[in-house]
């Protein structure tokens, strides 16, 4: 889990996803498919009410290094999370075949 001045990103492994909450109140999630050696991100969503903001790439982040950290490879199939990813080449690695 992950705080930031209000901010919390959990894993909901029995969502099968990450959420984001500000203030206690849910703002978004990161859907994801886990395989022994890998997570596909699949679908990313951010609460209208909290757009704009910058969560979604706080949510994305926090689950790449959970990913990470986990020895995961990363299969990123949610067009933001691609995207993301192409953006920040310190997080490319994950997405390589080894």
């Amino acid at each position: 889990m992950a705080t930031t001045a209000g901010t919390v990103v959990a894993d909901a492994p029995e969502r099968s996803r990450y959420e984001i909450s500000v203030d206690g109140e849910r703002a978004g999630f990161v859907v994801y498919q886990l395989a022994p050696d890998h997570i596909a991100f699949v679908h990313t969503e951010i609460d209208a009410a909290h757009a704009g903001k910058g969560l979604a790439g706080v949510l994305v982040r926090h689950a790449l290094d959970d990913a990470r950290a986990r020895g995961l490879r990363v299969v990123a199939v949610c067009p933001y999370v691609k995207s993301w990813i192409e953006k920040h080449p310190d997080y490319q690695d994950l997405t390589e075949q080894h």
